[in-house]
């Protein structure tokens, strides 16, 4: 039976080692030098597991990369309207919304490895699928939309155990760099090097050899994970409870701090405005709109990785501020603002542009949050927290993607794209403003 991962006492000779009087050992001393001298993204390579979690997450991001472009390309060659995209984006996200909670108590009950190992195998397989259809030229709309949704499925159990895994793996000293390595690499591997390798998969062999090669990064990333050690757990004492009741330790944790469950209801209506309208009316408007290529798609989407990676440079060497939750409102707040740029575009580099802004503060906002909670959240509820955030704030996604279409009918593409950023921008700096968000006294409230 799995345990609760109690939180460890530290020993005395441990909290007299935290102190900035204590003397390290020579050896100890050299070896902090070697590792100052390291740029500060590489730093958290230093640990094997690390290297090789990163390893196998870049190289399925480039898969994923790769697939954003594939998969629009596909549908609007079968279908050239926008409402068949917002259905397979609606069928893609759902059952990832309907799998989190679950997925959050499972990564923290169970090896957070092996979770992450059986996801892999599991959307490499539906990308296999979907790989011999495409190529045979039979696949349908509806062929696409069975297959997504069980891949969203699956991912809705590998995002919780990979946030929740990264703490186990670097110091604490070291996780603004691990996640702004994460940052570095998330958008270089998913916007730069993905998008533009499946434009140029897509002309020479259509989609279907853009699927291929992405389920083949799904192997390598399996592979990765299979090689990684078993991660060491925490102290254990009691018995864990059932599902349902970690379920709602967690919940309870969420209800009595602010600073998430506020910036998980942030996060909800924010993604309710602009994640629809930007996936499905994006690639809409450099295809029909400016008469682009897949490979044009590609080069936007790339700019956007450049702006990321920037942002990414950045904080590695400068860190993020001690008051977290203004620093990261403010730059998600202009980051969706950067959204209303899609819609005001008249030619790709106009978009380019805004893709490098959009995806540059949300970088930067994205370091700064997911070191927040791994610092404050206790590991053993870490889990079901990052789940808890992750099913609030993506709740609303599939509406957004079923909105899409209408409402661009509506009232025009760019229209939809316009409001959607100063819309979804003013929603997500008023929360700023709820009572305790912007008091580090309030962080961290209840932690067993």
């Amino acid at each position: 039976m799995a345990k609760h991962r109690a939180p460890r006492e530290r020993s005395g000779a441990e909290r007299r080692s935290r102190s900035p009087w204590a003397q390290a050992p020579a050896h100890a001393a050299g070896a902090k030098r070697r590792q100052r001298e390291l740029p500060g993204l590489l730093v958290p390579l230093r640990n094997r597991e690390f290297r090789l979690l990163w390893t196998g997450m870049s190289t399925s991001l480039i898969g994923d990369g790769i697939l954003l472009v594939a998969l629009a390309w596909q549908v609007y060659a079968l279908s050239g309207a926008p409402a068949a995209m917002s259905v397979v984006g609606f069928a893609l996200s759902l059952p990832q919304v309907a799998t989190l909670l679950f997925g959050g108590v499972i990564s923290d009950r169970f090896d957070r490895r092996k979770i992450m190992l059986c996801t892999d195998l599991v959307r490499g397989a539906v990308l296999t699928v979907l790989t011999v259809l495409s190529l045979t030229g039979v696949v349908q709309v509806w062929h696409i939309v069975a297959l997504v949704a069980v891949y969203g499925a699956a991912s809705g159990f590998f995002g919780p155990a990979f946030d929740s895994i990264v703490p186990q793996l670097v110091p604490e000293d070291d996780l603004v760099k691990a996640n702004a390595l994460d940052q570095f690499v998330r958008p270089a591997a998913l916007q730069m090097a993905g998008p533009s390798i499946g434009g140029i998969l897509i002309a020479i062999g259509g989609s279907g050899l853009a699927f291929a090669l992405d389920a083949a990064t799904f192997a390598v990333s399996a592979t990765c994970l299979w090689l990684m050690r078993p991660v060491a757990a925490s102290q254990e004492d009691e018995a864990a409870g059932s599902i349902w009741e970690e379920f709602k330790e967690g919940m309870n944790y969420v209800r009595r701090n602010v600073w998430l469950w506020g910036t998980f209801l942030a996060a909800t209506f924010a993604y309710l405005l602009f994640i629809g309208p930007t996936e499905v009316l994006l690639p809409f408007v450099v295809k029909h709109e400016l008469h682009g290529t897949a490979g044009d798609l590609g080069l936007v989407l790339a700019s956007g990785g450049i702006g990321a990676i920037a942002a990414a440079l950045i904080v590695s060497q400068r860190g993020v501020p001690r008051s977290y939750m203004p620093f990261i409102y403010v730059t998600w707040t202009l980051a969706t603002l950067a959204v209303a740029g899609y819609g005001m575009a008249t030619a790709s580099w106009h978009l380019a542009i805004s893709c490098a802004l959009v995806n540059g503060l949300e970088a930067a906002g994205t370091i700064a949050w997911a070191t927040a909670k791994q610092k404050l959240v206790p590991d053993e509820l870490l889990g079901r927290v990052s789940s808890v955030d992750w099913f609030i704030s993506i709740a609303l996604v599939p509406l957004s993607y079923a909105m899409a279409a209408p409402v661009a009918a509506a009232i025009g593409v760019q229209n939809t794209l316009v409001g959607a950023g100063v819309l979804g921008a003013i929603v997500t700096f008023a929360f700023l403003f709820l009572p305790g968000m912007r008091s580090p006294r309030q962080l961290a409230v209840g932690a067993p």
